[in-house]
């Protein structure tokens, strides 16, 4: 079994670990920097969870893109004897996965809540919708804790000798 170390993939491997950091680098920072930062500034809880919510959402989308050539460029070396990649491809599989929810599902489904409450004049938390929106709420939270660490431990086994 080829190590990290090979010569002949250095190059493909250095440029994963560096695009897998940096991302996930992006979701910590989005996660428990920014959007924390959001609300402790800024008065209006509506809208800064507008706010926050527009940077998740371009985050989820940043997660989709990179999380899917970073599993095209594992395949590959996978494809080309770098077996300790397998379990990355796992790992990359799983943080699609939550990033196709939070992109798809949950964001979409959070905005539309907000929106009709908008429009019917007051803020999604105190609208009939509030229990399902914060139902919702926790379980982003939740899935975008469980891509944190899935990243966590992904730029760990990457850097692992």
């Amino acid at each position: 079994m080829q190590t990290l170390e090979t010569p002949n993939h250095m190059g493909a491997q250095r440029l994963f670990i560096v695009i897998a950091g940096l991302w996930v680098g992006s979701i910590l920072t989005v996660g428990y920097l920014v959007a924390p930062a959001i609300f402790s500034t800024m008065t209006d809880r509506q809208a800064a969870g507008m706010v926050a919510g527009s940077i998740f959402k371009l985050e989820a989308y940043l997660s989709l893109i990179v999380c899917i050539g970073l599993m095209v460029l594992a395949n590959l070396l996978v494809n080309r004897g770098l077996n300790q990649f397998r379990l990355i491809r796992w790992l990359l599989l799983a943080m699609l996965l939550c990033a196709i929810a939070a992109s798809f599902i949950l964001i979409p489904w959070m905005n539309t809540l907000r929106d009709d409450a908008l429009i019917q004049g007051m803020p999604v938390m105190l609208s009939p919708s509030a229990t399902v929106f914060g139902r919702l709420h926790g379980v982003s939270s939740m899935l975008f804790m469980l891509q944190s660490l899935l990243g966590i431990f992904l730029v760990w086994r990457l850097t692992k000798r």
